[in-house]
């Protein structure tokens, strides 16, 4: 039966891995992250649903914890902050070479270094570039609310095992350390191995059982095979692009001008636009749910009625780059950020959206 219950949005997080049928999570305390595992093991979700919560010795141990069960087909799932999830990267890039799905959830603070335990949103690069090596990608889902961070459990695990391939929630450490009233959904059961194979096929290694043994590896040493593999890993991307893109507009269809903002940036940005509304200036917000894939297609869209783009980001600007790059120079695309756990306010983004747009016009008169 579905619950309506007032959470932080880490514990909203962890209370819907147990109800989407986690089968396993894997952590390591890390502020501002670590109620995620310290609801977990007060919940005793072993007990509920029979899903194992161990707390690593590290990060490097907690990431190739979750390898070892995605393998076995397990919804395997691990959460960090910043510089834990850096540690996390080589066993990142093993998961995506290996074809496996999990979740892997960054609720960010501020850097670079061990910085602080303030929110921030400096590590856009690190999730959507793919921030260890090799040529991967991760789906990265940018939620705004507590809601989000329950709701967007269950659909990262969807996306992951549809397409076989980490999914990270990228967060931060405002929206997982405020309160808001959840819904939180029915329990789902967690699935045997026989169960496995039949939703999913007979990849996972679940035991041989009158069949050729699955081998499961990210390692190739002949280069060739190796090349048709990454040819392979390529056309699945392609195929995320072309599925899986999310996104939210506000107020959008008669902006003259449009902030593209995520997470907490997306909240600040939609008290924004209202006061620049109150004050005649069409303000419009396009916020990406999904970071990656990238809403590309709709923001060259917009570019086609606005004068001009803000990306507003809590960080030095990373967010602007794929924006400029989705304008194609048909609009000028200016930056608004707080660095070190610094959060904008609604006024001081507005002020900027104002001289912005006035530097614009200037230049139009020219």
């Amino acid at each position: 039966m579905e619950d309506v219950k007032l959470m932080k949005g880490n514990e909203a997080l962890a209370e819907a891995a147990i109800r989407a049928g986690a089968d396993a999570y894997f952590g390591y305390p890390i502020t501002p992250q670590s109620e995620v595992i310290e609801y977990l093991m007060l919940e005793r979700p072993e007990h509920r649903t029979g899903m194992v919560v161990l707390q690593a010795e590290s990060e490097l141990a907690a990431i190739n914890m979750v390898y070892g069960a995605a393998g076995a087909g397990k919804r395997a799932m691990t959460s960090s902050s910043s510089p834990g999830i850096s540690l996390k990267l080589e066993g990142i890039s093993y998961i995506a070479g290996s074809e496996l799905p999990c979740l892997i959830v960054n609720v960010q603070r501020g850097g670079p270094g061990l910085g602080t335990i303030q929110p921030a949103q400096a590590d856009y690069f690190q999730a959507v570039k793919g921030g260890g090596h090799g040529d991967y990608r991760l789906l990265v889902l940018a939620p705004s609310t507590v809601q989000e961070m329950a709701d967007f459990v269950s659909l990262g695990f969807d996306l992951a095992f549809k397409y076989r391939n980490p999914v990270m929630i990228l967060s931060d450490g405002a929206i997982g350390q405020m309160m808001e009233k959840v819904y939180l959904p029915d329990q789902i059961e967690r699935l045997t191995d026989e169960q496995i194979v039949e939703k999913y096929g007979s990849w996972a290694t679940t035991g041989k059982k009158n069949r050729e043994r699955n081998i499961i590896t990210s390692l190739d040493l002949k280069p060739e095979r190796h090349e048709k593999h990454n040819i392979h890993l390529q056309e699945k991307y392609k195929k995320i692009e072309e599925n899986e893109v999310r996104f939210e507009t506000i107020q959008c269809d008669d902006a003259d001008y449009i902030i593209v903002a995520f997470g907490s940036g997306a909240r600040i940005s939609q008290k924004v636009v209202e006061l620049g509304r109150k004050k005649g200036i069409k303000i419009g917000l396009l916020r990406p749910i999904t970071l990656w894939p990238f809403p590309k297609d709709i923001i060259n869209k917009l570019a086609d009625q606005a004068i001009g783009f803000m990306s507003v980001e809590m960080n030095a600007g990373q967010m602007i780059e794929d924006v400029e790059l989705s304008v194609k120079g048909k609009a000028p695309v200016s930056h608004y950020g707080r660095m070190g756990g610094m959060i904008p306010t609604p006024s001081e983004v507005l002020e900027a959206v104002e001289k912005d747009i006035a530097n614009i016009k200037k230049l139009q008169e020219v």
